[in-house]
């Protein structure tokens, strides 16, 4: 053991070279404020502006799929029919699809990819039968009477399969059909997106990643067909869904979309509550935590029932099933005159302590509030539905955790309502792109929580620079870092660190009104299509007519920090009354306007601010000032807007 001694003199040294090291700016204008951030110009599909391109084209997925849950074994049996169409300019020799169920057979890359510590991404010890069994993989051609079924050659690798055609797909507008008959046994958790809840009422089924589904086929990757491993989510074609959904006549079906047979599937008297729902600001009971185990409350004479669903221009469907769901509703106003409709779901167990019976007044006050500042929310229905699952959304309906209750619940429920712009709305590549569906939803969820309820669950938020060492740690990927590639304990950056840069460039470069004016018009240009981050960045810079090339090159490519300083102030004349320099240095890699605070000896208090712009000249700036008194104090970042490092350097003061 060394001695006490040798402890202390290695602290002092450490400390002296880090102080020697702290008071060398490290900063590169050269690189923060380089001419070639963008590494392509403008094409038929993608126009520099940021918005989509004359020629832009998307392809297009069309489902029908029948469905049957068996309660006894937790098997999802189901067969598919999808007609897809390629808009694309290229003839296509096979398709790609997601089998995102065989993330849960043990052999499969995500299994492996789980750390000893365990996972969100896992099945929490489980082992069964898991992954997808195909037992049909058919090609439709024809119509009428030239009507042709055959067996497709496919090929399964992990979570991916390729089906290939006998003849080339043709560009602009060719369509195929496929048959696709599937099961799996449904995992009690599925990493943390789909699962069955026990409760004393009957299970909770979440059923998410549930049918075979389209890889996309765009226009800057070609097929993208990367393996699902658990962490990176989802990117899917838009299309028009039919789905039937068998269960035990005792179960309530909740699915994104419309119902399409009410009579057959509600009471009368339930019924009527729907109708009563459907125009009222206050959540209406349709079937109540007292009717859950009355034979009365379900259809009669009946074992099994089909409930039929209908969703347009959508990326996917997403359900749940339960003989325990508690369900109420409310009228959602949305600002064109159209109504949806809020819906909860939940068991017996969720009631109670400002828990899910607000779970509907919360769902209705999201989607007002972000219809009505970005874009109005599309769909009939916004449900949320209680389950083992902590979070998750799917677009029209969301699971979160039966569990949570007061701001938990509302913060989850916003959160997931949220995602209903970004991805589902906003189709953003989640696998690659992670911080643009998270980190702008995050965002967001800031601005309705304080205007929810007159700030209900409005928090005192921690000033900006408490969050600089964070932000500058070497231990966090940047931004760009595809959500496969981070570390698990870093997933949270793509949330927290996207909401703070993006919180900085509404706040402190483009202003409130110009921020969200841009913001605005990125969803309008993009809704149901696919931006990539380039796209973002040119309709920021297009709108606000700022060129931000070092801001996403600071926060977004790369880890850099902020550490802006105070070096000296002096009179040059030797008189205060002729004025005063003062000096300031940029120390870390990340430009930064400057909020400047001067007090001078009489204590008057004034603010200066200096644009980003001073820092293409070099690490230091000198600028004059007039006060005819001697300058008492030097603040920069009076507020603590700025996640800057080194809150020490900010300031000077005279020496009495």
């Amino acid at each position: 053991m060394r001695s006490m001694q040798n402890v202390m003199l290695t602290f002092f040294f450490c400390l002296s070279l880090f102080s020697q090291q702290d008071s060398i700016s490290t900063y590169d204008r050269l690189k923060a404020f380089d001419g070639d951030f963008y590494l392509y110009g403008g094409s038929e599909t993608r126009s520099v502006s940021g918005k989509p391109g004359h020629a832009y084209w998307q392809n297009k997925a069309d489902y029908i799929i029948d469905v049957e849950l068996d309660t006894l074994s937790n098997v999802v049996m189901g067969k598919e029919i999808i007609k897809y169409t390629n808009n694309s300019p290229d003839k296509l020799d096979f398709l790609w699809l997601h089998l995102d169920q065989n993330l849960f057979i043990k052999e499969s890359r995500g299994n492996a990819l789980i750390p000893l510590e365990g996972s969100r991404n896992g099945t929490k010890g489980q082992f069964f039968d898991a992954g997808f069994k195909i037992s049909a993989v058919q090609l439709i051609t024809g119509k009428g009477r030239n009507k042709k079924i055959s067996d497709a050659k496919y090929i399964i690798n992990d979570t991916r399969m390729r089906v290939d055609l006998p003849e080339s797909l043709e560009a602009k507008g060719g369509n195929v059909s496929l048959k696709i008959d599937f099961s799996f046994i449904s995992p009690n958790y599925g990493s943390d997106r789909m699962g069955i809840l026990e409760t004393k009422n009957g299970k909770i089924y979440s059923v998410a990643q549930w049918y075979p589904r389209m890889c996309v086929y765009d226009d800057v990757k070609g097929w993208d067909n990367l393996p699902y491993l658990g962490q990176g989510e989802f990117y899917l074609e838009y299309g028009d869904f039919n789905v039937n959904i068998t269960v035990p006549a005792n179960q309530i079906v909740v699915c994104s979309g419309e119902l399409l047979n009410p009579l057959e599937t509600y009471t009368l008297e339930q019924l009527d509550r729907w109708v009563l729902a459907e125009s009222s600001d206050e959540t209406v009971v349709i079937r109540s935590a007292e009717e859950v185990n009355d034979p009365l409350s379900r259809p009669q004479n009946r074992e099994m029932l089909t409930w039929r669903f209908r969703m347009e221009n959508t990326r996917d469907v997403s359900w749940a099933s339960s003989s325990a769901f508690v369900v109420d509703a409310a009228k959602i106003n949305l600002p064109s005159g159209k109504k949806s409709t809020a819906v909860s779901a939940y068991p017996v167990e969720s009631i109670g302590d400002n828990g899910w019976e607000r779970s509907t007044e919360y769902t209705k006050a999201s989607v007002e509030y972000y219809s009505e500042d970005w874009f109005e929310y599309p769909y009939p229905y916004a449900i949320n539905v209680a389950s083992n699952v902590l979070g998750i959304e799917y677009p029209g309906i969301s699971f979160c955790s039966f569990r949570s209750k007061g701001s938990r619940l509302w913060g989850v429920t916003d959160h997931e309502i949220g995602h209903n712009w970004f991805p589902m709305i906003v189709g953003t590549n989640e696998r690659l792109y992670g911080w643009m569906d998270e980190g702008f939803n995050t965002l967001v969820n800031y601005l309705s929580t304080e205007r929810f309820n007159d700030g209900e669950y409005r928090s005192r938020k921690p000033p900006m620079r408490m969050f600089g060492k964070y932000l500058a740690s070497g231990d966090i990927e940047p931004l760009i870092t595809y959500p496969d590639n981070l570390v698990e304990r870093n997933m949270s950056i793509q949330y927290y660190k996207t909401a703070m840069v993006l919180a900085l460039l509404r706040n402190s470069i483009l202003g409130e009104e110009m921020f969200d004016d841009a913001f605005k018009q990125y969803i309008e240009r993009w809704a149901y299509k696919h931006p990539t981050p380039y796209d973002f960045f040119r309709t920021m810079e297009d709108v606000s007519g700022e060129d931000l090339s070092w801001f996403w090159r600071s926060w977004i490519y790369n880890s850099w920090s902020l550490d802006q300083s105070v070096i000296d102030v002096s009179y040059p004349s030797g008189s205060a009354e002729n004025g005063a320099v003062i000096t300031i240095a940029n120390m870390r890699k990340v430009p930064m306007p400057v909020v400047v605070e001067i007090t001078t000896e009489s204590g008057a208090v004034s603010r200066k601010k200096l644009p980003v712009e001073i820092w293409k000249k070099g690490p230091e700036w000198s600028f004059g000032v007039n006060y005819n008194e001697r300058i008492k104090k030097v603040v920069l970042d009076p507020d603590f807007e700025y996640p800057d490092i080194n809150g020490e350097n900010n300031i000077w003061e005279a020496e009495e």
